[in-house]
């Protein structure tokens, strides 16, 4: 009986790790690099790029936990799995002194999460597909590996166990457009090589069509459903779940008998903003975007669920059942040998010999960028199933793929939008001719006018300035006649006049020279006693009483002998703890590569399961020690668990959120204690229980408080980190707001650092979603608090950043900013309404774009600005 089935699952992880570099790894190199594919402007209407874009098919391990007769019947013995995720590898055991190394693009362990499977996963291939490309996820394994539930889980119960449908189907729905874009299924069952509609049941034997000319395969006959909201694509999963077949075996109560293929068809309007000729004015810059045709990318999206492989002797299939794992085998059989092909470069691949293959001729080998997990138990008794998945992952990674993204030209829509758009220059062209030459002859005749004023005005002026200039002369000669009369006058008594003059300045001089050496001597003196005063005093402070200084060393001494003996007790005490916490948070120094010496030595203890070694309690209460090495040891210990979402629920109940902000509140501020603490609280905040405890315990004052106080911007980074997630609950808005949480985020851009603008910028760009949800709901009517809090200048600074990330977070604030209408006076008059225009233009991502360019058409207030500008979307 497997552990992974729609009733049950692996043990609860809610979320990814927040901080895993490892993650964004992983996704990165699944990015689609649509960047790179030239495209044509030839007139034909459907083109694929000349540009094809090669992508290995990216393969993926998760191991399933064992279920309860697995833990009876394997007690004594080891796992056959061992899985070194840091290192992305795999260990096969062969006995107990020997084993196989495997490598895979991601390891996932049996406690991963659904969301990170679906990130590390499949995620990449979505946006793949929302790009234009074909895509595909397939799951492989022995049956009851837990499959079914990687891919097809509901999460009725609990959201976070939906699977790669449900989630991929999210992001999908998230970011289209409802009114150009369409979002189409279907859903299929390959069983005993016949295929049928789940979505129809009596549509039983629908057949396979390869296009001759580009060797696309389609079923045509498959029911084909628009899709336009999450719910209902929920009840039609639900239905085709209800006809598929199953079976109970040894192996697996809920056995899957046939191959689950869904099929996402998305079309995708995409408008080039490009201008193809230069222009100097607004109607050549507008038929200049109006000149290329609309884009409609179409991409595929393909999720196979793959029936288990099985041994029939293992199993105890028999009669009908006995033929199902027949038929099952045989069509896995049929895909490992097109896999082998493929992976040796064969130049002939067998992909006719199964209906499966034929089905998944694009996704191996195809133009389809293809992510497959293979799914492992870790029993021994089944270690050549677990081989034989193992190695069809390994080659399936030598697989290469071509990818092409496919578009097509919406020339009636665009032959319509000219003519209309020509018929309105034609007018326009008309009224601007008649108010040109209307202009002329008005300029004209005024030209006329001030030419004659301006001569009149000219002679009249130059009369005056010929006058002064007169004038002026005359002043002149005369001035310099009186002067020259005044110095001939005075010349005989030249003599007597300058020596008079100089006897009178020595007087003057020689009582200045003396009044000023009196005022110099009384200040030499004030000063000298003022300096014997201050010597007096300070002798009298230096030499105290004989008796006195002695009934104060006595005093002193003992009290020093006490303190000295007390500090050596507990430094033997702290020296005893930290070298016991050291080893349980680093490991021990023994060799990793050597079993035997693990195995007669003891394994080396991680962070992850620390608590039980030692008690959480006992850790927790480190984070109260007065040695600073101690404590620094335990928050970094606190911090690592906090990591792991399987620890963040016993931290929390043993009051490890309690001590980690009673480290922020202490008074002795230690940059190193506080930022690590800050990073544990960030972990701790992505779990919405916990964001209503940190405001509880007055933890946005405190994260306040440090931010104002630190000047590290990984320290900064981590506070303005927390802060962002607590910003993405709705409930807490308000409260967040007049704690100083909004003020101290905007106060961390002091920093300047990318890492601490890129969380500020995820905060306010969490912030501003919430406001824009609530407001939708008609629960708020008032201005954003955002704009009350003076973030609006800010943001529209950074909106056109140099780093992708802060920008991208800022054109989102930007977009649900404007969405309320009550924003639009102060957007409008703070500049951000260029800058949405400029989204709607020159944003990289469609989906901002497009929203961008819905709230602009939506807000009177921004349309009638935009008509009064003469501006179009």
């Amino acid at each position: 009986m497997a552990s992974y089935r729609n009733g049950r699952g692996p043990a609860k992880v809610d979320r990814v790790q927040p901080a895993s570099s490892a993650n964004l790894r992983a996704s990165s190199s699944f990015k689609s690099k649509s960047s790179n594919v030239r495209r044509s402007g030839s007139g034909v209407g459907v083109r694929d790029s000349d540009d094809s874009v090669s992508g290995r098919v990216r393969v993926a391990v998760r191991l399933r936990p064992q279920n309860a007769e697995e833990m009876v019947a394997d007690a004594d013995f080891a796992d056959c799995v061992e899985l070194q995720p840091e290192f992305k590898r795999l260990k096969l055991r062969k006995n107990n002194w020997d084993s196989d190394t495997y490598e895979f693009d991601e390891v996932l362990t049996e406690s991963a999460s659904q969301k990170r499977v679906y990130e590390v996963v499949a995620k990449p291939v979505v946006e793949s597909v929302l790009d234009g490309y074909n895509g595909t996820v397939m799951a492989y394994g022995q049956t009851g590996t837990g499959k079914t539930f990687t891919l097809g889980r509901l999460g009725d119960e609990d959201t976070s166990a939906r699977g790669i449908m449900v989630r991929a189907m999210e992001d999908i729905l998230s970011n289209i457009s409802r009114d150009s874009d369409s979002v189409m299924i279907s859903y299929l069952q390959l069983y005993m090589e016949t295929i049928q509609d789940l979505l129809n049941p009596i549509n039983d034997n629908i057949s396979i069509v390869e296009d001759p000319k580009t060797g696309d395969v389609s079923v045509p006959a498959a029911t084909l459903v628009d899709i336009r909201t999450h719910h209902d694509f929920m009840e039609l999963l639900r239905l085709g779940e209800a006809h598929r077949v199953a079976a109970n075996t040894k192996l697996n109560t809920e056995s899957s008998r046939s191959h689950a293929i869904l099929m996402v068809h998305v079309k995708r309007s995409v408008t080039d903003m490009e201008s193809e000729i230069p222009s100097d004015n607004y109607h050549s810059l507008h038929m200049s975007k109006s000149s290329k045709p609309p884009i409609i990318r179409k991409g595929k999206l393909v999720v196979v669920d793959l029936a288990g492989s099985e041994r029939v002797h293992k199993s105890g299939s028999e009669g009908h059942t006995l033929e199902e794992a027949k038929s099952i085998n045989l069509s896995l059989s049929a895909l490992g040998k097109c896999i082998n092909a493929l992976a040796e470069n064969s130049p002939h691949v067998p992909v006719r010999d199964s209906k499966l293959t034929r089905l998944l001729k694009d996704s191996f080998g195809g133009t389809a960028r293809t992510s497959l997990i293979v799914t492992v138990g870790p029993s021994p008794r089944h270690r050549a199933e677990t081989a034989s998945t193992i190695l069809f992952g390994q080659r399936a990674m030598k697989v290469e793929n071509m990818l092409k993204i496919k578009e097509e030209f919406d020339y009636k829509s665009m032959c319509k939008r000219l003519e209309t758009q020509i018929d309105k220059l034609i007018a326009e062209n008309e009224r601007q001719q008649k108010a040109f030459e209307d202009e002329i002859e008005r300029t004209a005749i005024e030209a006329q006018q001030r030419i004659s004023e301006a001569e009149i005005n000219y002679t009249e002026a130059l009369e005056r300035e010929k006058m002064k200039c007169q004038m002026d002369y005359m002043e002149s000669i005369k001035k310099l006649e009186e002067k020259w009369m005044n110095n001939h006058s005075k010349h005989g008594t030249n003599g007597f006049i300058n020596g008079n003059h100089g006897g009178e300045g020595s007087d003057h001089a020689n009582e200045d020279v003396r009044e000023l050496k009196i005022k110099l001597q009384k200040e030499m003196t004030l000063r000298k006693q003022a300096e014997e005063e201050i010597q007096h005093l300070k002798n009298s402070q230096l030499h105290p009483t004989e008796a006195g200084v002695n009934a104060d060393v006595i005093k002193l001494q003992s009290l020093l002998d006490e303190e000295t003996r007390q500090k050596q007790k507990l430094e033997e005490e702290v020296l005893l703890l930290q070298s016991r916490l050291s080893q349980l948070a680093f490991g021990s120094g023994q060799p990793r590569n050597s079993q035997l010496d693990n195995q007669s030595n003891g394994e080396r203890t991680s962070i992850a399961n620390l608590h039980e070694h030692v008690g959480l309690q006992k850790i927790l209460s480190l984070l109260e020690s007065e040695d600073p090495n101690v404590r620094l040891h335990a928050v970094k210990v606190v911090a690592n668990l906090a990591a792991e979402d399987t620890n963040q629920e016993r931290i929390v109940e043993a009051g490890g959120l309690t001590s980690l902000l009673a480290l922020l509140r202490s008074r002795s501020f230690d940059e190193t204690i506080c930022r690590i603490a800050a990073g544990a609280i960030a972990n701790l905040a992505m779990n919405e229980a916990n964001q209503e405890l940190i405001m509880a315990q007055d933890g946005i004052s405190l994260l306040a408080m440090t931010a104002a106080d630190a000047e590290d911007p990984q320290t900064l980074r981590m506070v303005a980190g927390a802060i962002a997630n607590l910003c993405g609950n709705d409930k807490l808005q308000t409260r967040l707001r007049s704690e100083g949480g909004i003020k101290a985020l905007l106060g961390m851009v002091r920093s300047r650092h990318p890492d601490v603008l890129s969380q500020v910028a995820r905060g306010v760009a969490n912030f501003a979603k919430c406001e824009s949800r609530t407001s939708s709901k008609g629960n708020k009517n008032n201005r954003s608090l955002l704009i009350e809090d003076g973030a609006l200048p800010w943001i529209v600074q950074n909106a056109n950043n140099e780093a992708s990330i802060i920008r991208r977070h800022i054109e989102l604030a930007l977009c649900h900013l404007a969405q309320h209408e009550v924003n639009a006076k102060d957007m409008v008059s703070g500049g951000a309404l260029w800058e949405l225009v400029r989204i709607s233009r020159d944003c990289s991502r469609e989906d901002i774009r497009a929203l961008a360019r819905r709230t602009l058409t939506s807000s009177q207030t921004f349309s009638s600005e935009l008509r009064r500008l003469r501006v179009e979307i």
